[in-house]
């Protein structure tokens, strides 16, 4: 028979379980199929409530459901400090993916980044909702919560990261194109670098803001 504990403890091991399966698998849902956000503004307007409703369960499924204060997902105290991080990490991020962008995909002839030209043929409002909704969304599911919990369930952080980077990375392919591979894990792997050195939230969503902001909002 088990024990009050062993039972307590399998509970939250399926909880963790289940609110791992959500941050990490929801992001993998052919959204963009659903709804094609470039269609027109409704369908914009869908797309993001679908985004913003993805990370309100899963912030209300750790209040409600684990039970935990959101620091457990790195929503750290933030001084200027960090913010300069943030900054410095946003340019370092962006400089290589430039140089894999404008160098190494053409050489492989993987230049074409699916929807991407789509998305800078929109109104500059619309990119700006694109890029902060992306920044907040993807830290929070991908790094913030898919790290610390997938550590918690293997016990070690690199595991942790390399699931979330992994996930993260195949989850661009259907939209982007296979040329965003390289971005996407590239960029991926550079942010997890530095939650896994900070682990701070704030600093990943603000660097996540700029970089895409330099490469859609400039």
């Amino acid at each position: 028979m088990k024990t009050l504990d062993q039972t307590s403890s399998a509970n939250k091991t399926f909880i963790t379980w289940f609110g791992l399966t959500l941050a990490l698998g929801l992001p993998c849902l052919p959204i963009s199929k659903w709804v094609d956000e470039f269609a027109d503004v409704t369908h914009l307007v869908l797309y993001e409530v679908i985004w913003w409703l993805f990370v309100f369960c899963l912030l209300l499924y750790i209040k409600k459901i684990e039970r935990r204060d959101f620091d457990s997902i790195g929503f750290q105290k933030t001084n200027v400090k960090d913010l300069f991080i943030a900054l410095v990490g946003a340019i370092v991020i962006t400089t290589s993916l430039a140089i894999i962008y404008f160098y190494v995909l053409p050489a492989m002839g993987l230049g074409d980044l699916g929807k991407f030209d789509q998305l800078l043929a929109t109104p500059f409002w619309w990119r700006a909702i694109s890029v902060v909704r992306a920044g907040v969304s993807e830290e929070i599911m991908f790094r913030g919560y898919g790290i610390e919990r997938a550590q918690e369930l293997s016990g070690n952080k690199f595991v942790a990261a390399a699931i979330s980077l992994v996930v993260f990375t195949f989850a661009h392919v259907p939209l982007w194109g296979w040329g965003h591979l390289f971005i996407a894990g590239l960029g991926g792997l550079m942010f997890t670098l530095l939650y896994l050195w900070k682990r701070n939230i704030w600093i990943n969503i603000v660097a996540h803001i700029l970089v895409d902001a330099i490469a859609v909002l400039s």
